[in-house]
């Protein structure tokens, strides 16, 4: 379970570099005094005329098209109540980072300062003429609904309240798939909803219109059932009222197929669960408390459908499956409003994913070796790359068919195409990997403990779940150094200081330092220099891994690269089908991951050893759900140009074509053209690098090449991440830090250590099960039979024969 993001460390986030979460970048050029003449006057006159003329073009010349408006006025803020605009505004920046990163989406998040329901109204309307669309955000009930509803009657762009709708959606496809799944009739399903604000009311309509019956709904607020002898209800709850009177909420749960808990937390009892029909559907969305447990609803029927708001349990009902897609849809073809028939296009959108299988980027985020369609998936994962794709062309389709789109798309096989570009890749895979390291997290041991920096990762680390650290260094500094910044480190995290004199630290030096002898003893290393050198925190480390007491090892913050390779290679060792290690980093953009190989062992590399880099590089990138496309980088194209560096890499990729064939890998080439399909296909339109994707492993002709050109595209690329070196070929996980690395640096290392401590374990794992196998099936073969007539005939012919050799002797 996730534990609590802490106060100071959500409070350096928002406020380090540039304050806030969002900033507007140019899409233009914009360098030269000519770039600015276009840019502004004269030359913006030009399309203020156009737009003049036709007011449509504004889509065309403007960023209208792409651009939403996330507006509140901070009175019903997450989990905070009425804390005013200013208050709400790191919230409205945080659903504007959402829309960009889920579907390219820009967004300017606006709180205003009223709650005047008509002049809130009044401002939006007046906004109308810059945005493609307005997200109402964290408005209290029922202000919010007529809100709402007149927005969507005045305004001519598609006007959404995410809470109230966005719940909905998700909500109704886990409804119907929850449905199918234990085989009963939505018109017939007894539903009891906890909740009467702006969710509970949107999704209640929501079912309804799927089919629920209005008689089989009873609803809850604060004060009880919502029946019909009830004077307090507003028009919104009225259209709710039954007429059937319930004691209590326990009394309405007897014979209840559906519950949806929209109120607070543990408002509900194992009891109640038991009191409904057979298969019950229990969606308990109060976050971050369920109105019940998810481990007592479990417990209290083995037979249940559970549904929460929480990441950290199957069926997670997260408004992020649906308000990007949906606004994307919408303002791609210039919707005129969000109409239910867009939002049940929604609906049904997502629930058909998730009977769709799921792809192995998915698997892998959560450890799963094949997520299914059934009780523990009936929504899809928030991480599935699929969304974009399928949830924006139904809205999309839905917009035209309903005749609310002003700009139809004609071809939605290019359009569907076009979101893919858009959703881009640069934290997918990284958020990926961190999904999957939560989920089985391993014992990793930091070396050079006593720096503030690894502490401060080691506590991230184990309250996001990602591993479990050890830390091994001074054990005085480390304590000092979390007393005098106020670290609150779990009491799971182990210390251990390798040069203390306790016993039980002197006994494992020992017991290491024979170990290392047997090893290093014909290497120069005596007894007493074996044990010494377990004082040192790389070697104690490097041994934990070696003996089992930890999973995987970083280190280097401090240290030269080569001080942590040594203990590394000298204990730990490479693998018994590997020459040589290489080191590799992987550059997060835009576009997707880039390996660079080698970038940090191999000074000049010779052919083989260029084979054997790329083949380990390219299994380390398969293992994190990347097909590879390879370029062997030189000065030349192709044999264009001659010399020793050009030649061997042309040889390499010779050798690989014979030995992996299916591998996409070509070269020498020049890192330009690797990159310009226009070039290589005029030019070298035989090489595979041609068609599909750019590439993404860059292998180059010695250590000094690819450790420049590195570092280089690092530091000139913006918004881009470098992780690594990463260690290829060793025998165990142990990973080095760049000097200097800063805290996400380090959690993102250990984060790759733990994936390749998983992926080593999962081997191990297959292969003691194949070997197994493998062994059950040499069973000693049965004994032929005997045909009984040979056999008297075989025994009477060998008496014959006995008596014959009597008589002779």
């Amino acid at each position: 379970m996730q534990k609590p993001v802490r106060k100071s460390e959500a409070l350096d986030y928002h406020a380090k570099g540039r304050p806030g979460k969002i900033e507007v970048i140019p899409t233009k050029e914009t360098k030269t005094q000519r770039d600015l003449a276009l840019a502004y006057s004269p030359g913006v006159a030009e399309p203020c005329l156009e737009i003049a003329a036709n007011p449509e073009d504004v889509f065309k010349y403007t960023a209208k098209g792409n651009l939403v408006a996330v507006i509140s006025n901070g009175t019903a803020v997450l989990g905070l109540g009425d804390i005013g605009p200013e208050a709400s505004k790191p919230v409205m920046e945080g659903k504007g980072l959402l829309f960009k990163i889920f579907a390219d989406i820009d967004v300017f998040d606006i709180e205003l300062n009223t709650k005047d329901v008509e002049e809130f109204i009044r401002t939006v309307k007046i906004l109308e003429p810059t945005f493609g669309g307005v997200n109402l955000e964290d408005i209290k009930a029922p202000e919010c609904f007529e809100i709402e509803e007149r927005l969507k009657k005045e305004l001519n762009i598609p006007v959404m309240h995410d809470d109230q709708h966005g719940t909905a959606i998700i909500s109704s496809a886990g409804l119907l798939n929850a449905l199918e799944i234990v085989g009963k009739k939505i018109d017939k399903i007894k539903v009891v909803v906890l909740g009467a604000g702006a969710s509970a009311v949107s999704c209640t309509k929501l079912y309804m219109a799927l089919g629920v019956k209005r008689e089989n709904i009873v609803m809850f607020d604060s004060k009880g059932a919502i029946t019909k002898k009830r004077k307090d209800l507003d028009k919104y709850k009225q259209q709710f009222a039954c007429d059937k009177e319930y004691a209590s909420l326990e009394d309405a749960f007897k014979g209840a197929d559906v519950f949806l808990g929209l109120s607070k937390g543990n408002m509900v009892t194992p009891k109640m669960l038991k009191a409904m029909n057979k298969n019950p559907i229990v969606f308990a969305l109060a976050n971050p408390t369920p109105e019940i447990a998810y481990e007592d609803a479990i417990a209290a029927r083995e037979d249940i459908i559970l549904a929460t708001g929480r990441s950290d349990y199957a069926n997670q009902v997260n408004n992020v499956l649906g308000f990007p897609y949906i606004f994307r849809g919408a303002i791609d073809v210039r919707a005129k409003e969000i109409n239910e028939a867009m939002k049940l296009a929604a609906v049904k959108a997502l629930a058909s994913l998730a009977k769709s299988p799921v792809p192995d980027i998915v698997n892998m985020a959560y450890n799963e070796s094949n997520i299914t369609f059934g009780r523990q998936y009936i929504i899809p994962k928030p991480v599935d790359p699929r969304l974009l794709t399928t949830v924006a062309p139904a809205v999309a389709k839905a917009a035209m068919d309903s005749g609310v789109a002003r700009f139809p798309i004609k071809d939605m096989n290019a359009y569907v195409a076009d979101l893919a570009k858009r959703r881009g890749e640069d934290d997918q895979i990284f958020r990926l990997l961190t999904n999957k390291a939560k989920r089985q997290p391993k014992r990793v041991v930091m070396a050079e403990a006593d720096n503030i920096k690894i502490i401060k990762a080691a506590q991230i680390l184990a309250e996001e779940g990602i591993a479990h650290p050890i830390l091994v260094g001074n054990s005085e500094k480390i304590h000092g150094i979390i007393e005098q910044n106020n670290i609150e480190l779990s009491d799971d995290i182990q210390i251990i200081d390798s040069r203390s004199n306790a016993p039980a630290i002197e006994a494992k030096r020992v017991s290491f330092g024979d170990i290392y002898f047997e090893k290093r003893h014909r290497k120069g290393v005596n007894c007493y220099e074996a044990r010494k050198r377990m004082r040192e925190s790389t070697y104690f480390g490097a041994m934990m891994v070696e003996t089992g007491e930890a999973d995987a090892m970083v280190s280097g913050l401090s240290r030269r690269y080569a001080d942590v390779i040594k203990p590394a290679l000298q204990i730990v060792g490479t693998h018994h089908k590997v020459n040589k290690i290489a080191g590799m980093y992987m550059l997060i953009t835009k576009q997707g991951p880039i390996f660079f190989a080698d970038t940090t062992v191999n000074f000049n590399p010779s052919v083989e050893d260029l084979v054997e880099i790329t083949e380990l590089t390219c299994r380390a990138v398969k293992a994190f759900n990347v097909n590879p496309r390879v370029a062997f980088l030189s000065y030349s194209n192709f044999g264009s140009a001659g010399g020793y560096d050009a030649e061997k890499m042309a040889k390499a990729v010779e050798i690989l074509h014979e030995r992996h064939p299916d591998l996409v890998v070509d070269g020498e080439m020049q890192a330009n053209v690797a990159f310009n399909k226009d070039i290589l296909r005029d030019n070298y339109p035989f090489t595979a690098l041609a068609e599909g994707g750019a590439p993404n492993v860059l292998i180059f002709p010695s250590l000094a090449a690819g450790n420049i050109a590195h570092n280089l595209t690092a530091a000139l690329s913006q918004n881009t991440e470098s992780i690594g070196p990463i260690l290829l070929g060793m025998n165990k996980p142990i990973h080095v830090l760049q000097l200097g690395s800063s805290v996400r640096d380090i959690v993102n290392m250990v984060t790759i250590a733990v994936v390749d401590a998983q992926a080593r374990a999962d081997r191990d794992k297959r292969r003691a099960i194949a070997n197994a196998a493998a062994t059950s099936k040499k069973v000693i073969k049965p004994a032929k039979k005997v045909n009984a007539k040979k056999a008297v005939v075989k025994k009477v012919a060998v008496k014959k024969t006995a008596k014959k050799t009597a008589k002779k002797k």
